[in-house]
């Protein structure tokens, strides 16, 4: 009898990796031309799972942003697990914008999976857990084709696959 093979599909981003990205960030801000007495900030709330950028103009909050994309991308966190909020002006010029930070699949994303999956008609298995997507089947390579079909699909979210089993 065939041994029945599984894994996860989930997204968990690694809070230190983000700490130390938004230090960097700060620590590149000090030693920059351009940021030269500019009041910027970066604040990463672990609670919330979000990341808030302010700066004195929208040019520097640009700028800044940019910077903190590239540290976050250098130390291993998908730009895809990030959503951009619209960027807030004030009366008096200073900006600020908030990155939600993907932690789990999302409901909706997670039935677009198994939807997807359903659809290859292939003898697997998908189920919801959580925030995260089990799938599961007897053949090998019919699990690593899904996850090729995963990758290829546009889900919008950042997916990673753990828990081979």
């Amino acid at each position: 009898m065939a041994k029945e093979h599984s894994f996860d599909v989930v997204c968990k981003l690694d809070k230190q990796e983000i700490t130390n990205a938004v230090q960097q960030t700060m620590q590149e801000t000090k030693q920059r031309y351009d940021f030269k007495n500019a009041p910027v900030d970066c604040v990463f709330d672990q609670q919330q799972m979000t990341l808030t950028i302010t700066a004195d103009s929208e040019f520097r909050l640009k700028s800044l942003a940019d910077i903190l994309e590239t540290r976050l991308a250098k130390r291993g966190i998908p730009l895809a697990a990030l959503t951009r909020e619209g960027i807030e002006v004030s009366s008096s010029g200073a900006s600020r914008q908030v990155y939600q930070m993907q932690t789990g699949i999302p409901l909706e994303k997670a039935r677009e999976l198994v939807k997807l999956v359903k659809n290859l008609k292939w003898k697997v298995q998908a189920a919801i857990q959580g925030d995260q997507v089990r799938i599961s089947g007897k053949v090998l390579d019919e699990l690593q084709l899904i996850q090729q079909k995963i990758r290829e699909a546009d889900l919008k979210i950042h997916v990673q696959f753990v828990n081979y089993r």
